[in-house]
């Protein structure tokens, strides 16, 4: 899955060596805000020093974010592990990795279905909802079985 958006919180880098292997780890949380009417933020991981340095995630800065969705139980409680494995820059007005949430002044993204037109007010009055239905042959104002 690919998000769109600015990066406004960087955690500290954490660190530690695998019990299993032996070999040393490093992970890093980013927050991303999403534009639009309501900004929603996600919370995603990065895993692997390679990959900060990589990456190079700056605050205040858009980025379009690849990432795998994940979860792991730990003592009967489910938590949501939500890794990115590309970072790259946004391209301002339109989305950087196709197939990414483009931004809200970006074009649309072609063969995407657009959104039926809305009914200004005065159509709205015009058509009755629900539709007005005719009452039943045999002088009954409703047709229920009891």
């Amino acid at each position: 899955m690919d998000l769109t958006g600015r990066i406004i919180a960087i955690t500290q880098p954490r660190s530690g060596v695998s019990q299993r292997t032996g070999n040393s780890w490093m992970s890093q949380d980013f927050v991303i805000e999403i534009p639009g009417q309501y900004p929603r933020h996600m919370v995603f991981t990065v895993f692997g020093e390679d990959r900060l340095k990589q990456f190079n995630i700056q605050m205040n800065q858009d980025y379009t974010v690849s990432f795998d969705i994940d979860a792991h139980e730990y003592q009967g409680r489910w938590f949501n592990d939500i890794r990115a494995f590309n970072v790259v820059p946004a391209v301002p007005g339109a989305a950087a990795v196709p197939g990414a949430a483009p931004m809200p002044d970006a074009a649309p993204v072609a063969g995407a279905a657009p959104f039926p037109p809305q009914q200004s007010a005065s159509e709205a009055a015009a058509a009755p909802f629900p539709p007005a239905q005719e009452p039943a042959g045999d002088g009954s104002a409703d047709d229920l079985p009891f």
